[in-house]
Formats: C-alpha cells, structure tokens, sequence
C-alpha cells in the first residue's frame, strides 16, 4: 500500500462497518520485527449509533473506546480495512461473518493483555529459533496466554467469524503486517 487516501473522521465513520479491521500505523519494534508499517491492530463495532475501537492493548488489556478518541490522538495513523467479498459467500454471509466476529472480540473486554504470548511470537524471529524451530501453522493449536493485539483479531474472525484471515500462520504468532497482507481485508482508507 504505497499511497493512502485520507479520509476526515466525520466523512470516514458512516463508512466503517462493524468489524472492519484497524491498523494503527506507529515505527517500533513490533512493525520493524513485523516487516510492516503497522504496529498495533483493532476492530470497529457499533453499539446502537455510537462507533467503538474493540482492542487488546498493552497496559489495558481488551477494552472497548470510542474510535474517535483513537482518531483525536492518532489522526493519520488509522487505517481502515473493510473485509473483502468474495464470490463464494453472499452479502447476508458476509454481514454475519461481521456480526459474530465483532461479538466475540467485544467478549475480550476486560481480559488482560497477553505479555507472555507477544514474547512467544517475538521469539520466532530470533535467527536461531527459526531455524530450529518449524513454523506454527495449526490455527486449532490453543495459546495458554491471554492474547495480544493481532492475535485477537485473528481469533475473533476465525473462531467468531468462522473464516481464518490468515491461514497457514496459527494465531498466536500472527502480526499486524500478517492481517495487513490477508487476503481477507482489504484497505479503504486512513483516517484524517
């Protein structure tokens, strides 16, 4: 994604759709380890007219904040990704995909944040572990750690959604740059 279409927040939020995936772009070790240019990952759910940023954040945990508190600290560094269609599934499958995907995302809220496990995924890029140790690719293999950001998001649309965003990479290691890359997503635009 070299060029990004900027999008002010209050022309961007009647475009955001209940668990449209949120990258938040920010340099740091997890996007340069990553090779992205995204460091953290959320949802976006609605809740009556009120649009919320459902996320598993370092220092919180899961919670649940306003996008637009999100949007007001870090404008131009949110980018939306809509979930793309794809032919073998309807609309109507593609809303509930949607639906239960952001259910169960909105059930980590007050769960803590997964230390340990982003210390698991960080170890798989250190030069000797990934050569002595095979790649993680059962999404049905279980985490006994709380989850992180990316792993979350993983989750919610595997598990909730029933539709693995990247398949062939179990959860627990999955990155932000990961779900960026997913054929699931695709982007939309950052908001402003």
């Amino acid at each position: 994604m070299s060029t990004r279409l900027l999008v002010p927040y209050q022309e961007a939020r009647p475009r955001i759709r209940d668990a449209d995936l949120l990258l938040f772009r920010r340099r740091g070790l997890i996007a340069a380890v990553g090779r992205g240019i995204h460091s953290h990952a959320a949802m976006a759910a609605w809740w009556g007219g009120d649009l919320f940023c459902l996320e598993v954040r370092e220092w919180y945990g899961g919670r649940a904040v306003t996008l637009s508190s999100q949007v007001l600290r870090r404008p131009g560094q949110i980018d939306v990704y809509h979930v793309t269609p794809w032919s073998a599934i309807s609309s109507q499958q593609s809303a509930d995909i949607r639906h239960h995907a952001a259910r169960w995302m909105r059930r980590l809220c007050g769960t803590p944040y997964g230390y340990l496990g982003i210390l698991e995924a960080a170890l798989y890029h250190a030069p000797l572990v990934r050569c002595l140790v095979p790649p993680q690719t059962d999404d049905t293999a279980t985490s006994t750690h709380p989850p992180f950001c990316s792993q979350a998001i993983a989750m919610a649309y595997r598990l909730g959604g029933g539709v693995d965003p990247v398949p062939g990479l179990a959860d627990r290691i999955t990155e932000p740059a990961d779900l960026a890359r997913s054929s699931l997503f695709g982007y939309a635009f950052t908001i402003q």
